[in-house]
């Protein structure tokens, strides 16, 4: 009699344990994606309306035919007192929200914006270190979508940070 009753059993454990194993993958990938985000503040210092930028910053528009979204910055970092002056902007024509961040050619973050709205620019980024004249930096662009931040894509650019004064 214990002999009939054996392969049942196990086989009810082994459903019961699948099923355990799958429920505890599913609600830790649900957790692990709520954690992992945090949606970034809206820039502070962020002003309506272009701004009046110095012809020797090489202000430039960064856009594709395709991308989501159309942007502004300078080509010619220039650092002041702990901070680039970069004049990001986003234009009016896509409604979506843009970041900058400012990175070492390995990708250690030395300073980034909050998001800037349509129509908003950002003159400067403070600088959480020091850098030295002729530093070579990524000036890395991300658009997320107004309310649910899902991506609307990200471009980097290659520079170099020179201090003011400096020739």
């Amino acid at each position: 009699m214990n002999k009939n009753w054996s392969l049942p059993v196990a086989c009810i454990v082994c459903v019961l344990s699948l099923c355990a194993m799958v429920l505890a993958l599913i609600n830790n990938g649900k957790q692990d994606d709520v954690r992992s985000f945090s949606p970034p503040p809206f820039e502070k210092a962020a002003v309506s309306g272009m701004p009046t930028v110095p012809e020797d910053l090489g202000w430039s528009e960064i856009y594709q035919d395709g991308m989501e979204f159309r942007a502004y910055i300078c080509g010619n970092v220039i650092v002041k007192d702990d901070a680039a002056d970069v004049y990001f902007t986003n234009s009016e024509e896509f409604d979506v929200w843009l970041k900058l961040r400012v990175l070492t050619a390995n990708g250690t973050l030395l300073g980034e914006t909050g998001l800037i709205r349509p129509g908003e620019y950002v003159k400067s980024v403070s600088l959480t270190s020091e850098v030295e004249d002729g530093t070579a930096i990524k000036l890395k662009i991300m658009a997320y979508e107004p309310d649910t931040y899902y991506s609307a894509g990200s471009v980097t650019l290659n520079t170099i940070l020179r201090e003011e004064g400096a020739e």
